[in-house]
């Protein structure tokens, strides 16, 4: 796993550059394709809308006069005037072109796109413009400007088209426009990237728990190991010294060695029920009788058993019974082994000069229990994990400190199955102190 691991890690890293490169690079030859195939839509739009406004316009009657002796085109200024095809400007009104342009520009599914045209002469002059033409003409970076004379269908001869008017059409901000019409392309294709990186991460994330769960679990079977071999070890040289008929005539050693045998069958006992537990909180099979307990008498008696362990260490317990209702229902079994873990950790965890201060208060609904110590205390890290399972806090010199990582869980496991809730707060090298709060029955 440790070697294989990185491999992973780097070929998910290459995987997903590959793919947003190829994404990149698709995005960029789409736009192109994309600029290309509107431009060509918008020219033809453009050219068909000439096309019929040429039409329109040429189709007018040319004016004649007859006169007695035969029909004739009357000459001169009159007559240019009189045969001069009306213009744009004649025919049509600048809405009705834009109406024309709009309705093409919808017929060829270009409903969204903006546009501003002008009509001008064949002196340039413009005859007509839409209100923000100006606005737009000389920005030729972003706009886009198209040119379509407006000549009869059949006319072709460069001299007539050099004449003609033009129909000028500016798309603003062309680019942007096509950015736009690929918004929901764009959308999705990002969407679907983020999803192969979610997976991605998931995978990653699944791959570091697991390889972390194995760290933890071979600690554990490496704690459990231990602490089986230990009192297995003392109970065999117990059980050597008994069969030596010295000690079997000495009543006091006797008692002596078969004692150790009895605390160290205990000490077995309690690991294989710690470890019951945790099979139990794994399978979410915590079972409660709840009975009504006084927490002040319980407390108290949890405490007694402890009293060996203190003159040991030299430290002492310093209680505060200050609730006054202090009745509960709860599981009398599984409360007990809560408070004793947490005892049991203050007294691991400790320093020379122990001392414990543990006390009851009521609040509104609750019992509260407040034990404080004066240990080697935890980091924010520690505080943080402290209640994961197989989690151990690092004890720095403290190699005397054994256990599963299993007690912490089972509290917080035991506290939510009463509806309880627990606080940490906690110094380095100064101590912690652990808050309970159990609803009263």
């Amino acid at each position: 796993m440790k070697k294989t691991l990185p491999v992973i890690v780097v070929l998910i890293t290459l995987s997903l550059l590959g793919l947003i490169t190829l994404q990149a690079s698709w995005l960029k030859n789409l736009l192109e394709v994309r600029q290309s195939h509107l431009l060509s839509k918008v020219r033809n739009v453009t050219t068909q809308v000439a096309t019929e406004l040429s039409y329109a316009a040429n189709s007018a009657p040319i004016i004649t006069l007859r006169s007695p002796r035969k029909r004739r085109i009357i000459d001169n200024d009159f007559n240019l005037r009189l045969l001069r095809p009306p213009s744009i400007g004649d025919k049509f009104t600048p809405q009705e072109i834009y109406a024309k342009l709009h309705k093409a520009f919808d017929d060829a599914d270009l409903k969204h796109m903006k546009f501003e045209f002008a009509v001008a002469n064949s002196e340039g002059d413009y005859v007509m413009q839409s209100e923000n033409y100006a606005k737009e003409f000389y920005d030729t970076t972003y706009n886009k400007r198209i040119h379509n004379y407006l000549v009869p269908e059949t006319g072709s001869d460069i001299k007539e088209i050099m004449q003609a008017e033009q129909l000028i059409v500016i798309v603003p901000d062309f680019k942007q426009q096509v950015w736009n019409s690929l918004r929901w392309v764009i959308i999705g294709a990002a969407a679907f990237m983020l999803i192969i990186i979610a997976a991605f991460y998931i995978t990653l994330k699944s791959l570091l728990n697991q390889k972390k769960l194995s760290e933890i679990k071979s600690d554990f079977i490496n704690n459990m190991t231990h602490e089986f071999k230990t009192p297995l070890a003392t109970i065999s040289l117990a059980v050597d010294s008994i069969r030596n008929e010295k000690v079997q005539n000495d009543k006091e050693k006797l008692q002596y060695f078969t004692s150790i045998i009895k605390e160290e069958n205990k000490r077995m006992n309690k690991h294989v029920e710690t470890i019951l537990q945790a099979a139990l909180m794994e399978k979410q099979e915590l079972s409660l009788k709840p009975t009504p307990i006084h927490l002040n008498n319980l407390l108290q008696n949890v405490i007694s058993t402890y009293q060996l362990q203190l003159e040991e260490k030299g430290g002492i317990i310093e209680t505060s019974y200050n609730a006054t209702n202090d009745l509960l229902r709860a599981d009398e079994v599984h409360l007990t082994n809560l408070l004793s873990n947490l005892i049991d950790n203050a007294i691991k965890y400790s320093k020379e000069n122990l001392v414990i201060k543990i006390s009851t208060t009521n609040n509104t609904k609750n019992i509260c229990v407040k034990i404080e110590d004066n240990g080697i205390g935890m980091n924010k890290e520690t505080v943080k994990r402290i209640f994961e399972k197989f989690y151990r806090s690092h004890t720095g010199n403290l190699h005397n400190v054994k256990g599963f990582g299993l007690g912490m869980s089972y509290v917080k496991t035991v506290l939510e199955a009463h509806k309880g809730k627990i606080k940490v707060d906690s110094t380095l090298g100064k101590g912690s102190t652990f808050i309970v709060e159990l609803p009263l029955g």
